[in-house]
């Protein structure tokens, strides 16, 4: 007999714990599926071990809030099961997952994805070489396991995360050789359209500036407008060549390069249910369609958080709520009157959340060459493939990313196009010269994760009653 419950929430980070507390507040029965074996996303990794450690002092008043809803929804009656993965979801609503080595199905009258984002790959000639991670990686292990890099580490890319990382790196003893700033060197021009809208959010604004002056005064050394850059090295990093903003090649000594090219909703699963998704051009990537209580085009079916579109910690956190009531709403435990009125608040705390988000969009666009990798580049980290492999193959006609799929094998990996779709559609489109909005994205099919025989055997489905 497979469970069931009134909602559904797959994902523990601030929008999938504000979710559960506000549904099992608002009398739901809810269960919450996370893979990670604590609840706090990536935004708050670990938080209720670290908070209270010297470590959680380091990295900030933002990320300890995080250990106070994470009580709260230890506190609110929900059913939390860790060590989840879901792979495959369809309409009713039933998710399948798998938990300890075994599989099974559960029904849901709605379900809440809170699955946020992940960063955006960023594909450049060495990247696939040992030495070389990202800022978010290397963050998550000070969050996890306090590890603070041995020698000094070069940072490459652009947005807050990159200055909050340094920012706490510096804090934790550890050393910078330097910053490659991948954001344009106008971004100040770029962002001043949208100052007074990002006034809401001043206190946002006035970290960022101050964690520059950190930086600048520890004498950082920082190199701007950097687009094109390579490692290399003989079976692990040794040092990083960059073309600065005047046009001159340097090359430097590195055994640790950090990457950040900002980060994108994660969207296979609203891409499986086949949820509509638009082209977010601010942000180079697809989102799926979203009312206004995170309602996507399947019923049911509701995304809070990064997830729908990239807004931090404090908007997930509404955006969470929003869906519980939504939620409620649609299971008739609130009439429309009611849920509007426990909505009224929440909205106006999320528009001052994200009033700041065009600003950021605008300052920090991906670098031009990151959907513009030379032939040699690694795109395809799992079938390694390379950026030529593409181009030669996007030439074959007019395919799309399923037909280089099948050409290719590129997306056929264990990551299921995570780290090359947005790559492989943007050279597609460059070299068909068509909009990247027109070519799309894979077409993304169950299981979403791997998936074994011993645990597919183990699923207990009823067969209908003739």
């Amino acid at each position: 007999m497979s469970r069931s419950f009134d909602l559904l929430i797959l994902g523990a980070g601030p929008a999938g714990m504000s979710a559960a507390i506000r549904a099992r507040q608002l009398g739901q029965s809810v269960l919450v599926l996370d893979e990670q074996p604590a609840p706090g996303g990536q935004v708050w990794r670990a938080v209720e071990q670290v908070a209270a450690t010297p470590t959680g002092a380091l990295l900030g008043d933002q990320y300890r809030s995080g250990a106070a809803i994470a009580d709260a929804f230890r506190a609110c009656g929900a059913v939390y099961e860790p060590g989840s993965q879901v792979w495959q979801i369809e309409p009713g609503w039933q998710v399948y997952l798998s938990r300890n080595n075994a599989a099974e199905v559960v029904q849901a009258q709605s379900v809440v994805l809170a699955t946020g984002a992940q960063e955006r790959p960023a594909p450049f000639p060495g990247w696939t070489l040992p030495g070389v991670m990202t800022v978010g990686a290397a963050q998550i292990l000070l969050k996890t396991s306090q590890q603070v890099p041995a020698n000094p580490v070069w940072v490459v890319g652009s947005g807050p995360l990159p200055l909050l990382y340094m920012v706490q790196l510096l804090q934790a003893g550890g050393t910078i050789a330097g910053w490659l700033d991948t954001s344009p060197r106008d971004s100040l021009r770029r962002g001043l359209p949208h100052l007074l809208q990002a006034l809401p959010a001043w206190r946002d604004l006035l970290k960022g500036w101050t964690w520059l002056r950190q930086l600048r005064r520890a004498a950082i050394p920082i190199a701007p407008g950097v687009d094109r850059f390579s490692v290399a090295g003989a079976g692990r990093v040794n040092s990083l060549t960059y073309t600065s903003a005047d046009g001159a090649t340097v090359t430097v000594p590195a055994t640790l390069v950090l990457v950040h090219e900002g980060v994108v909703p994660s969207i296979h699963i609203t891409q499986t249910i086949g949820c509509k998704h638009s082209w977010r051009e601010a942000q180079q990537c697809l989102a799926p369609d979203v009312d206004r209580w995170g309602e996507t085009s399947e019923a049911g079916i509701f995304v809070a958080g990064d997830g729908a579109g990239i807004g931090g910690a404090t908007a997930a956190c509404m955006s969470g709520e929003l869906a519980a009531i939504g939620a409620a709403r649609r299971a008739g435990v609130l009439d429309d009157a009611a849920a509007e009125q426990a909505a009224s608040h929440l909205r106006r705390q999320l528009t001052s959340a994200l009033s700041s988000r065009p600003l950021l969009d605008a300052m920090y666009p991906p670098r031009p060459s990151t959907f513009d990798p030379s032939d040699d580049t690694v795109v395809c980290r799992c079938e390694e493939l390379t950026a030529g492999d593409i181009r030669r193959a996007a030439l074959i006609g007019r395919p799309g990313p399923n037909q280089i799929k099948s050409f290719t094998r590129a997306g056929m990996g264990p990551c299921q196009g995570r780290q090359c779709g947005y790559t492989i559609a943007h050279i597609i489109a460059r070299t068909q010269q068509r909009p990247v909005a027109e070519v799309g994205f894979y077409r993304i099919r169950p299981p979403l994760k791997p998936l074994t025989l011993g645990e597919l055997a183990t699923l207990d489905i009823e067969e209908p009653k003739s």
